[in-house]
């Protein structure tokens, strides 16, 4: 995909980008240093202004880089992406860093662009973007490793997102991915419209 491909989301349709329940990638940029990962427990939590949810577990380096930063963003990869997201939730950036002085991004050899409201790195080929602005609450990220963050961009492929809604039909690759446990995800199926049910007479 190129950028040919994205455009931007209004904001309070943002929620829609991760309704769906996907595994997300959370990247995060600090002090020169940036670091991305998946993450398979991820929410959206407000229309207006949107705000989503993350779990970052206190050994991870992004978590460390938001909390620096005060921005992260969310990004929803897509079939084409799932050994790559694999990956990049197997792997510390920590680590890399202290032993090659690198990071995720060259380690994997991953073309990124710029936020537009944070200068976030993300991640090229994804289905979707959300840029975000740290609401800091440090008893339930130190209680729960929960993190709350105030959408303030948000892009998506329109080959698959328009309108405010998913559709996948035609571009099985640019499906989404729903993690379930020990590398075994599932990809997301068939968009449906459900029709109003008429209620019984009393």
């Amino acid at each position: 995909m190129n950028a040919s491909h994205r455009r931007p989301v209004p904001l309070n349709k943002a929620y829609r980008l991760l309704n769906h329940g996907p595994t997300v990638l959370v990247s995060a940029a600090h002090d020169g240093r940036r670091n991305i990962m998946a993450a398979a427990w991820a929410m959206p939590l407000d229309f207006d202004p949107p705000k989503v949810a993350v779990v970052l577990d206190k050994s991870t380096w992004t978590r460390v880089l938001l909390e620096g930063a005060g921005t992260f963003a969310l990004q929803v990869p897509t079939r084409a992406q799932l050994d790559l997201t694999e990956a990049l939730g197997n792997s510390s950036g920590r680590e890399i860093a202290e032993r090659d002085g690198s990071d995720k991004f060259a380690a994997y050899g991953l073309s990124t662009f710029a936020g537009e409201a944070t200068g976030v790195p993300l991640l090229e080929g994804c289905a979707a973007w959300l840029e975000c602005r740290l609401l800091p609450e440090p008893p339930i990220q130190q209680r729960y490793d929960l993190f709350l963050g105030e959408v303030i961009a948000a892009q998506a492929d329109a080959r698959v997102f328009s309108e405010g809604r998913w559709h996948f039909e035609g571009h099985d690759e640019l499906r989404t991915l729903h993690h379930v446990a020990g590398g075994h995800f599932i990809v997301d199926g068939e968009a449906v419209d459900a029709k109003a049910l008429p209620r019984l007479a009393p």
